[in-house]
Parts: structure tokens; sequence; C-alpha cells
């Protein structure tokens, strides 16, 4: 696939991420870098070249047109959305050596702590109830597999009401709003159909108190997708916009950590995209993760961000240079890790008169003009 230009030799970039043991990566930039022009360039190679699948998290909708124009399924969600995501979803092969539910309760215990959590977490007790109550609300679908036994918030919510700890009652009051309240979207049966190979789900209307939790749930959502993809022969390419969101409590974090991890093993390729490097790099699971990365693309930093980043991926004043000031779509593309890791600045000049530039690009004045010539046509 193209990165680019080697900003040096001026030569082509041409790399597979598939031949790096993890291809696991992060796409980092200051607003107006070309981050989002950056991934959507990768999809776009991604789409034309395999028939591998790709889902994309989008909090900010930048993503609907190039979706759009390439037949791929947009779902919005939000809270008055009839577009339903049951977050206890969970096919056959959820985890694989594993117990299914043990992986599904790391999962819901992340999910009861973006909810429930507050400033200081859940207690070891919450923990073990969420825990005893979820092995019920799954009793019956473990016995049968049956789409029409997959539980829902509302049978967890339930088996919750019918403990006698106190504790039981507070975490079912505080799931109430969830369940029974106006943000409900997450208590109903998925009734959306992911079966497109490009799927962007649109969570821009969400609002600030859903979400985290509802990347969260996508999340889950899409590793339900690359299980099933895995059984197929599929690859699923994810991308993650706005990624540091999850960092902001340890479960889902720890979530996040987990299905980096496991992507590998399961065909799955996931894609961190963020301007906001520095909440990302308060958590030190997003650090570790940045550091152990096999592919990075940085474009134009922060001052305090390129000092961060500087230190923890070990880049010289000149190839600091490349990411400082930067014009959009220049920057510093990282290969591999450790003794191998390979350093190339980059330079990305796409041709501005083509359909591709004008599906891709975020730039207002370029996207008013491609939707003036789109009603024209």
């Amino acid at each position: 696939m193209y990165y680019g230009l080697n900003a040096v030799s001026r030569k082509l970039i041409m790399f597979n991420r598939l031949s790096l043991d993890t291809p696991n990566g992060f796409i980092l930039g200051t607003p107006g870098s070309g981050k989002s022009f950056a991934a959507k360039r990768e999809m776009v190679n991604v789409l034309l070249n395999t028939d591998d699948d790709v889902i994309i998290i989008d909090p900010e909708r930048e993503y609907t047109r190039l979706v759009s124009n390439f037949k791929g399924e947009v779902i919005h969600i939000s809270a008055g959305s009839k577009n339903y995501i049951n977050p206890l979803d969970m096919t056959m092969d959820y985890a694989d050596d594993d117990d299914p539910l043990m992986l599904k309760s790391d999962f819901v215990l992340s999910l009861c702590e973006v909810i429930v959590g507050g400033r200081y977490g859940l207690t070891p007790k919450e923990k073990s109830i969420i825990d005893r109550c979820l092995k019920l609300t799954y009793h019956k679908y473990l016995q049968t597999f049956s789409k029409d036994d997959i539980p829902t918030l509302i049978d967890f919510y339930e088996q919750l009401k019918q403990q006698e700890d106190p504790e039981a009652i507070e975490i079912a009051t505080a799931l109430e709003l969830y369940v029974k309240g106006n943000l409900s979207v997450f208590a109903n049966k998925t009734n959306i159909n992911i079966d497109n190979r490009l799927v962007c789900f649109d969570i821009k209307d969400l609002g600030k108190q859903l979400k985290t939790m509802g990347m969260l749930i996508v999340l889950d959502q899409i590793w339900n997708r690359i299980t099933l993809n895995r059984g197929k022969g599929k690859r699923t390419w994810i991308y993650i916009d706005e990624i540091y969101l999850l960092f902001a409590n340890e479960y889902s974090a720890a979530f996040l950590y987990e299905l980096y991890k496991r992507a590998r093993k399961w065909g799955g390729i996931p894609t961190g995209i963020t301007q906001n490097v520095e909440d990302l790099l308060k958590s030190d699971l997003a650090r570790t993760m940045l550091s152990n990365s096999m592919f990075l693309m940085m474009l134009n930093q922060a001052k305090s961000d390129r000092r961060e980043l500087a230190t923890l991926l070990d880049i010289s004043e000149t190839q600091l240079s490349y990411v400082t000031n930067a014009d959009s779509g220049q920057g510093l593309m990282f290969i591999g890790n450790g003794e191998g890791k390979g350093i190339v600045p980059f330079h990305d000049e796409f041709p501005r008169d083509t359909k591709l530039y004008k599906m891709m690009t975020t730039k207002v004045d370029e996207v008013r003009e491609a939707n003036l010539e789109s009603n024209t046509a």
C-alpha cells in the first residue's frame, strides 16, 4: 500500500502492515495536520486492494462521505435513535481457549465502571455482584446459543434487583437511567445490520454522558464481528477515532488493551486516531501501547506533546523537525520496534482534482465545494 513520499529521498513509500509481527497502530496529529486524511487513505487502500472488512468508530462525523461513496453502511447512534446495539451480544466464538463469559465479564465490568464507578471506581464486592449476576443473566443463552436467548441490559438489571445485597440495589439504581430512562438506547436487542464490508458507527450525537460508554459498546460489537470474520477467513481493519476517550477510566482502557493484544490472532488490525495526544499520554496503558506499536504515523505535534513523544519513542532532534510546525500530510512513520525500528519522514501530496480527494478531505471550504458539486450533479 502507498503511504506517501519519503521526505528525504522523494521515493514512493510502499508498505504492507500485515508483514509486521503485530500490525496494530496509531495515527497522531494536531487538528488540521492530516491525521483523518491519512486514515482514510489507508482505508481506501484496503477497500480497493483487498477483500478485508473495514469498521470505523466515528465520534465527529468525519467519515460519512467516504463510507457513503463506497456504498458502505453508516449507523447513526444517539440517545433518541432507533438503531439499537445490545452490549450483551456474544457470539459462540467470543473467546478462543478462554471461557467466553470470562472475557464478557471484563467488558461488563468496564461498562459498569463507566456508568456506576464514579470517582473511586467499583469496590471488590460490587465487582463480585456484577460477575455473579452476569452468570445468571447468561445461563440460558450458554445452554442454547440461540439468538432468541441473547440477554439484554434489562435482564441484567432484573438479576441485580433480585439480589439481597444493598450494593446490588445501588448498581441497579445507577443502571436505571440506561435501562428504563432517557438514555436507554443500549437496553434493547440489536436491530442494526453490519454485514456490509465497510461499516461506520457515527456516535457524534451521543453527547458527553454517553460517548465513552457508546465507544466501549461499539468496540465490543466490533469484537463480535472480528470473531465471525475469523471463521470466514477474513481480516478486519478497525479505526477508532478520538481513542483517548477510552482511556478515561482503567476498565475501558484495560478492555481496549486486551483487544489490541488479541487482535493479531483473530485477524484484527486496530488503529487508534487522536489529536488529544496529551490526554492519551496521561494513561500508563496508552503509553505502553504506543511504545510497543509496530506501526505509527505521527503528523504535526504540539510543543508539549513533541517532548513527551520524543522521550517515549526515542526520536532525535532531526527527526522531530518533521513534526514541528509541519505542513498538512507531513510527518514521521514508525515501522517495527526495538532495534529493528525504522523511522521514515514522509510527505503526502494527494492530487486535489480527484474524486477520492473530495471524498476524504475535511477542510471546510473543500467539503462545501464538494457538496455543491454533488448537488449540481
